[in-house]
């Protein structure tokens, strides 16, 4: 039969005699007959938009009518209930399920609790359910060094049936479509078929897992092992808030409470090598070196000039004379919290100076020797001066440390409380009702009306008025917070004895051509240059003198408009010509810094103190 379109889109005579006119709209209704081209077509109904238009226009529609039956339809339909008992046909159509759910799949996270039986405990588990075919796929989370071996699968993708295991089931019993045999008979040419159980008999029934059993909180059957749905993916959510309207997605808690901890208990130390790797022998079947902190070692190492070791000045607590004044450095390395002490060599004091203990960590005192806990150790919070070092039985008061140790701990002065100027101000601030008494003194020590005192004198007023509130070192700290700066610019002589003191260490001599350069810089023969082109020349020759040193030296030859005579710069660098008297070692003062320091060989930590500064910071006192 020909289909598709069978009349194309035009305008169709009307039926003789009347073929010279034309189909229009008024001639359609429903319910009736109507010829193209010699064919009858019947109208039996028409949508919702052709009958509102009709009424429109005021045509009145007739009643719908039954669509014909088509008679070879109705001899087919009659034939196909006559071999319904013969050969039943059941319709399986998963394609449509298959091509809307294929590659979803819903994922739930499972706990199954075999702790009840012996060796058992939880296990926990990933179920996949496949929409495109209602299957089931088990897979279990192994944790790490859990002892188990990896299996890839704990249930193979299949339909799950709920109740179960069901048996062992003979071959036929479990099917979609139940089918019998048909015998042909003895003859030659016998055909031997089947065809479909209309009744179905011997097929086992069973019930299996459909997605509208799984749900959190459900517990199913896994072939005999009660799993628990604890929570699930958020696809999975999505699906079961869209197709089932489910709003609550509490997840339960699948993780097992933590076992407690037991206490590993190792032997006491023996007393051969060190605790460290004694330890490591308990730790391990094969004992392996002590790895020290690597992290810190490279953070806390010495590099360039910052030697990150702390330098204390030490003496010697006894009661032997001949030990009395002998003086030490102690040196903690903060790279790996070791110590060593050194003592400075004494011409005719009787005693062989030189190292006093070899770089190594130090035991606090009264720990017991053969004990399973690691001894501690001397740590760097608790060196600072004034403090009392037991070192290996040997008590050392640490009387003064170098301008690196005290900048050090100023910085961290978290790790260092002894160096924070906030604790050391705040408890200043406690002696508030003696304000005014301070004032005096500092007024009265200071004769010429200078604002400032020098150390020994800033000392005593301090530990006099303050009673022991303050120990040595927050003393020093608060002495170098309201130091008086020394003169940033050193005199010139001075400046140009260590440039000719470097210079003559490298044989500089090549000033002719340095001049003869800047003659031909000096296009309008003025004989100056802007100081930062003489640096420029400076840098190119390989003038032997650092940075700070020939900055200060140009900063002293340049006029108001930065413009420095290169011929006589040049000639005052002039060694030869004009030499200068060499510089004289510095001598440090001998001062007393302590009544109990016996004269300390050391420099006093700073010279002067602006007191007006530390009154009004503490008090708030102005200058009267």
């Amino acid at each position: 039969m020909p289909q598709g379109t069978s009349i194309r889109r035009q305008r169709i005579s009307l039926p003789p005699p009347d073929e010279d006119q034309f189909y229009t709209v008024h001639h359609f209704n429903i319910n009736i007959d109507i010829i193209f081209y010699g064919r009858t077509f019947k109208i039996y109904d028409c949508d919702t938009f052709t009958k509102n238009f009709l009424k429109k226009i005021g045509v009145k529609l007739n009643p719908p009518g039954q669509c014909p039956e088509d008679p070879y339809m109705k001899i087919r339909r009659e034939t196909l209930d006559c071999m319904k008992p013969l050969r039943p046909y059941e319709s399986f159509d998963t394609l449509k399920q298959f091509l809307e759910y294929d590659r979803k799949v819903l994922r739930f996270f499972c706990l199954w609790d075999d702790s009840a039986t012996l060796f058992g405990d939880r296990r926990e588990l990933i179920l996949h359910y496949f929409l495109s075919d209602d299957t089931i796929e088990v897979k279990e989370v192994m944790p790490h060094n859990s002892g188990r071996d990896a299996m890839s699968l704990f249930l193979q993708r299949r339909k799950l049936p709920k109740y179960g295991p069901p048996g062992v089931c003979q071959p036929g019993q479990v099917t979609d479509r139940t089918v019998l045999n048909i015998y042909g008979g003895l003859k030659e040419n016998r055909v031997d078929g089947y065809l479909l159980d209309k009744y179905k008999l011997g097929k086992l029934d069973q019930e299996f897992y459909k997605d509208s059993d799984l749900f959190i909180g459900a517990t199913i059957n896994v072939w005999g092992r009660k799993v628990l749905l604890c929570d699930c993916d958020e696809f999975t959510k999505t699906y079961y808030k869209t197709k089932y309207g489910i709003e609550n997605f509490t997840s339960i808690p699948c993780k097992a409470p933590p076992l407690p901890k037991i206490e590993r208990k190792f032997p006491p130390y023996t007393g051969f090598g060190s605790e460290e790797d004694s330890l490591r022998s308990c730790i391990g079947l094969v004992p392996t070196p002590h790895q020290r902190d690597f992290k810190k070692f490279m953070e806390k190492d010495s590099y360039g000039n910052i030697s990150n070791t702390l330098r204390f000045f030490a003496k010697l607590i006894t009661h032997k004379c001949a030990d009395v004044d002998r003086m030490f450095v102690i040196s903690y390395f903060l790279s790996d919290d070791t110590i060593s002490v050194f003592e400075p060599i004494e011409r005719n004091s009787g005693i062989t100076g030189g190292k006093f203990l070899k770089r190594i960590r130090v035991k606090k005192p009264g720990q017991e020797v053969f004990k399973s806990e690691l001894s501690e150790y001397i740590k760097a919070e608790e060196l600072y001066i004034g403090a009392t070092v037991n070192v290996n039985g040997y008590l050392f008061l640490l009387l003064n440390a170098d301008e690196y140790t005290l900048n050090y701990m100023e910085t961290n002065s978290d790790m260092f409380p002894m160096s924070s100027i906030e604790l050391i101000l705040q408890k200043l601030k406690e002696e508030e009702s003696k304000s005014r008494e301070i004032k005096q003194v500092f007024t009265a020590a200071d004769c010429k009306h200078t604002k400032m005192v020098d150390y020994n004198t800033f000392r005593d007023i301090i530990m006099s008025l303050t009673v022991g509130k303050l120990i040595d070192h927050e003393l020093i700290t608060l002495a170098r917070h309201y130091r008086v700066p020394k003169d940033p610019c050193p005199d010139m002589s001075v400046l140009m004895a260590q440039a000719h003191e470097q210079l003559k260490k490298n044989t500089f001599e090549n000033f002719e051509s340095l001049i003869s350069t800047c003659v031909y810089q000096d296009r309008e023969k003025k004989k100056v240059l802007p100081s930062k082109d003489i640096r420029r020349l400076c840098k190119s020759f390989r003038l032997p003198l650092s940075d700070d040193l020939l900055g200060s030296i140009l900063s002293g030859f340049e006029d108001s408009e930065k413009q420095i005579n290169y011929e006589s710069f040049f000639c005052a660098l002039n060694w030869r010509i004009n030499p200068m008297p060499e510089l004289e070692a510095t001598l440090y003062t001998k001062e007393r810094c302590e009544d109990e320091w016996l004269g300390m060989p050391s420099p006093i930590p700073v010279k002067y103190i602006n007191y007006m500064r530390l009154l009004k910071d503490v008090f708030g006192l102005e200058e009267e």
